[in-house]
């Protein structure tokens, strides 16, 4: 199996792959392997990922009731009254 080293890692994300593999209950070198295959498998482009998340909106229904009942100006004060 190939060993990968890595160097001048910042400290930051040492600790957080620590912390991680801890609540995990992985090793540090299990915990890094499951991040890096994670991390591969997401799309490089965020033009790539938006245009798919776009493409998913489109599927959904639309109800156009609800949505001709929708007042932008209620919605936003309802929300800085929060």
């Amino acid at each position: 199996m190939p060993t990968l080293q890595v160097r001048d890692l910042p400290e930051n994300l040492y600790r957080l792959l620590q912390e991680k593999a801890k609540r995990e209950r992985r090793s540090l070198s299990q915990e890094a392997i499951v991040t890096l295959a994670k991390g591969l498998q997401k799309d490089p482009s965020p033009r790539d990922r938006r245009r798919k998340v776009l493409q998913e909106i489109e599927r959904l229904p639309i109800d156009h009731d609800t949505v001709a009942q929708l007042d932008p100006v209620a919605i936003i004060m309802e929300d800085r009254q929060r």
